[in-house]
């Protein structure tokens, strides 16, 4: 399933695209940086496949399948999907002639991104968006059976790029724009919890300066559940500063077998 030139249209004024090439130039940067925390990642989901046997697993964000095992799970299970917001032409082709996985292009916010594309594509700098009032944060709703879920380093981000979008064409308060994230965040654990899901994400973001010193951000604003099994590490982000300059920077990760 793909996406309409239409549809391809919003998600380049929106950024999806730069920012799915940008993770790919990030992990290059590393020099082997994240290593340790995409071998947690692919550990994690390999004992959580053993632990449910599942006929099928869905895994939402799996982008360049750094962090995902593919080839084992194939060997474990009976499908695997691929779901995220637009796959890279490399993955596409990588995967083309393996029978038991699918890939599906779909927007895990439940619709979110073109909501807010038609509701704000007229808004700008001289018109801008007041409130949040009219925009609708719905649950994701899969169109089949997912089987066993993974949720692979992508809820912090599902509402990264609409909040970027939305600030440039609105005078919403930070508070105001919080409590939406945690609404988005909300939803998709909702929609975790009502399945055999894996959770995987990163919870806290911690900035290095030069001098040492450490600021802490939390980038989780809701409440996980209790959950079954829970692993934390640190993800080694950007060492090199290539992001931040003057500062590095780590990320707190949870998984979180739900």
């Amino acid at each position: 399933m793909t996406h309409s030139i239409e549809y391809r249209r919003i998600l380049t004024r929106m950024g999806y695209y730069n920012y799915q090439n940008g993770l790919i130039y990030r992990h290059l940067n590393q020099e082997g940086g994240w290593d340790e925390h995409l071998g947690r990642c692919r550990n994690l989901i390999m004992r959580t496949i053993e632990h449910y046997s599942p006929d099928k697993v869905t895994i939402l964000g799996s982008g360049w399948l750094l962090d995902l095992p593919l080839k084992e799970m194939i060997e474990k299970t009976g499908m695997v999907c691929l779901v995220d917001i637009v796959h890279p032409p490399d993955v596409i082709n990588q995967i083309k002639d393996l029978k038991k996985v699918e890939v599906r292009e779909l927007d895990i916010t439940g619709g979110l991104i073109e909501e807010i594309w038609k509701k704000t594509r007229k808004n700008s700098f001289l018109n801008r968006l007041k409130s949040f009032g009219n925009i609708t944060i719905n649950e994701y709703i899969p169109e089949e059976d997912p089987g066993l879920v993974i949720s692979l380093n992508i809820l912090t981000q599902l509402e990264a790029l609409p909040v970027k979008y939305l600030k440039k064409r609105s005078g919403i308060s930070e508070e105001e724009f919080r409590c939406f994230r945690s609404e988005i965040q909300k939803k998709h654990i909702d929609f975790l919890s009502k399945h055999k899901s894996l959770l995987i994400t990163d919870f806290e973001e911690i900035f290095i300066n030069r001098s040492g010193k450490q600021e802490t951000i939390p980038t989780l604003i809701t409440d996980l559940p209790e959950g079954k099994a829970r692993e934390e590490w640190t993800w080694d982000f950007d060492l090199k500063g290539a992001d931040y300059y003057n500062r590095k920077c780590k990320m707190k990760v949870v998984g979180l077998v739900i």
